[in-house]
């Protein structure tokens, strides 16, 4: 029995995380290195296919050192989404990336300390690892004698091989793929011409050996109900997946309608005409089937006769007859959609250091749970989440941080861009410490600014290269898909003012001068202190210089303002009287009496300590 042990990487500057669980003899045990490449991430996801673990790579520093294969691997993984259409599957991949499946023999968790699930099989060579949740696929072999298949994911679903069908035994592998009638209808209201589309079969993905054409015609069975009833789907789909998964990927906004394309209720109404549509790889393209009849049966079922290979076929039930071009766009539209979810960036800051901030791409239908969760961590906003807009598995998301805010994964090294890369399953999440470029930026608000814009780059235009993946260059020029508002707090400064600016008085005078000072700053708005900057005889540098010195504080800096120009004059000039007269000049003669009648009457505002001793 060969030991097992399991292999720690750093995600994160604080925090190692378990890469896998490997069970060899020892000596091979000593020379393994098991590297945790989430950067790779877009390029390990294919189809329908969604990450539930990190992606590890697995290499042995002693290339002379012979493995006894096989050897086991076991993947922790976390799969929020099970049900009768997908299987948990262990993706391998070489150093090209030519991937292949491994069945888990277990799924089981409590390895060690660890509690969750793990992904365990057994390899009989290094690379790349990564577990997938993908649509389940069985495998038939259909001999002379003919066949039903019926796969377990949906009995509804039946393709009957009659004798003779082929002339030597031939395996078969087969998928389903349920469609949501939320996707009919959103589709529907992208495309007019799609609209007769009442409902969809099942997507049924077939693999045949192309050498063994079909000799006698294949019967096909498909559930199609006449009107989409979610009832009817309870029984086979699992709503759990597919409720949470899919339905509510599209955004309800898009379901609004004008009334005159309000949706109908259509009947049982056997004219109704059906359509199946293929797909063959040779072609490269969608088609109708003109010549094969669609039957409607009992209890939502059609039928029809298939006396060639298809790949991939749908049958769309309809409400009137539509040329097959607008057909085979709406199957288009639908196969994108499948693929695609209406995601939301979020941006929260934790309550108690507003410098740390996390970012989500979140699904939208997660929305509320997710920030539910931000809470109890101690996150919060603003500002709102972003727009909705659509993301598919893999895709790259790139964070550019614009204005006076840039950020820093390990709180050393400041950049002002990052990548998200998008798994349904994985919670696509980053952790930055956040600072503003220039301290004396943004010198006439409370806070620091920037902008967070958000870039979609599409997994089939990234490139890679061994040890992380790269983004094309021309990609940096599409349009944002969202941004998101950054603020930072600004942190209140003790400043250690120039004496040139503080009025220190020993006699009467200079007190009274004081305190006239402060209660005309009190008195001023901002409005008449620009005014009154302009007026009095200051450079704009040394305006911009008290601004910075008392940012968000106008009664200061119209203070500071007054002192330096006092300060200025010379002493025998009547600064009364000329004070007065610029109070004039922007309009506030009310000021410029009040100010004189003071002054000549030794008026303060509030009682001074010093002139009662002095008395």
């Amino acid at each position: 029995m060969y030991p097992e042990t399991r292999y720690f990487d750093m995600l994160s500057d604080t925090s190692p995380q378990v890469s896998c669980y490997i069970t060899a003899p020892s000596y091979i045990l000593q020379h393994l290195e098991c590297r945790i490449v989430n950067s790779m991430s877009s390029l390990i996801v294919s189809d329908s296919e969604e990450l539930v673990s990190n992606v590890i790579a697995v290499e042995c520093s002693d290339m002379e050192k012979k493995i006894p294969f096989p050897i086991c691997i076991a993947i922790p993984f976390t799969a929020r989404y099970r049900g009768n259409y997908r299987d948990i599957m262990v993706k391998m991949s070489d150093i090209n990336l030519q991937s292949s499946y491994l069945t888990p023999n277990s799924l089981e968790g409590m390895r060690g300390s660890y509690k969750g699930t793990c992904a365990e099989v057994k390899v009989y060579k290094l690379g790349i690892f990564s577990v997938v949740s993908c649509l389940k696929k069985e495998s038939f072999t259909v001999t002379k004698k003919g066949l039903t298949l019926k796969p377990s994911m949906d009995s509804r679903v039946s393709l009957n091989y009659p004798p003779g069908v082929f002339s030597s035994p031939v395996l078969v592998q087969l998928k389903v793929q349920p469609v949501d009638p939320s996707l009919v209808a959103y589709l529907k209201t992208q495309q007019d011409t799609s609209y007769p589309v009442v409902s969809t079969s099942p997507l049924i993905h077939v693999k045949h050996p192309s050498i063994h054409p079909f000799q006698k015609p294949v019967t096909v069975f498909l559930p199609c109900a006449p009107y989409p009833d979610k009832k009817t789907l309870g029984s086979e789909i699992d709503l759990k997946r597919t409720a949470s998964a899919t339905t509510n990927r599209i955004i309800p906004l898009y379901l609004n309608r004008t009334k005159s394309a309000s949706l109908r209720k259509p009947g049982n109404n056997a004219c109704e005409p059906l359509k199946l549509l293929g797909f063959r790889s040779r072609d490269g393209d969608w088609f109708g089937l003109d010549d094969v009849v669609v039957r409607n049966m009992q209890s939502g079922l059609v039928a029809f006769e298939l006396c060639e290979h298809l790949e991939r076929f749908v049958v769309l039930h309809l409400s009137s007859n539509v040329e097959n071009s607008h057909l085979v766009s709406f199957v288009k539209a639908l196969e994108e959609a499948m693929l695609s979810t209406t995601a939301c960036a979020v941006l929260c800051h934790q309550k108690d250091n507003p410098r740390r901030v996390v970012i989500l791409v979140v699904p939208s239908k997660d929305l509320s749970q997710v920030l539910r969760g931000l809470r109890l961590e101690a996150f919060s906003g603003p500002p709102e989440p972003s727009r909705p807009f659509q993301v598919k598995e893999g895709d790259q998301l790139l964070l550019r941080f614009t204005g006076n805010i840039f950020a820093s994964s390990n709180g050393k090294d400041y950049e002002k861009e990052y990548k998200l890369i998008f798994h349904l399953q994985r919670k696509p999440r980053l952790e930055l410490q956040i600072k503003e470029v220039d301290e004396f930026g943004n010198y006439s608000c409370p806070h620091y600014k920037g902008t967070i814009v958000i870039y979609k780059i599409p997994k089939e235009k990234v490139v890679h290269n061994l040890d992380q993946s790269l983004i094309l260059d021309e990609n940096h020029h599409h349009l944002p898909i969202c941004k998101l508002p950054l603020k930072l707090p600004k942190h209140k400064k003790l400043i250690n003012r120039p004496q040139s600016t503080k009025i220190i008085s020993t006699d009467p005078a200079g007190a009274l001068w004081d305190n006239l000072l402060h209660w005309l700053a009190e008195e001023l708005s901002e409005e008449n202190a620009t005014r009154l900057s302009s007026s009095l005889p200051v450079r704009r540098s040394t305006v911009e210089l008290i601004r910075l010195k008392s940012p968000g504080d106008l009664t200061e800096q119209i203070h500071e303002l007054l002192c330096f120009w006092k300060k200025s004059l010379p002493k025998s000039t009547d600064k009364v009287r000329l004070l007065a007269r610029h109070l004039r000049q922007i309009g506030r003669r009310d000021l410029a009496e009040e100010l004189t009648f003071k002054w000549e009457q030794k008026v303060f505002t509030e009682p001074q300590q010093w002139f009662d001793t002095a008395e």
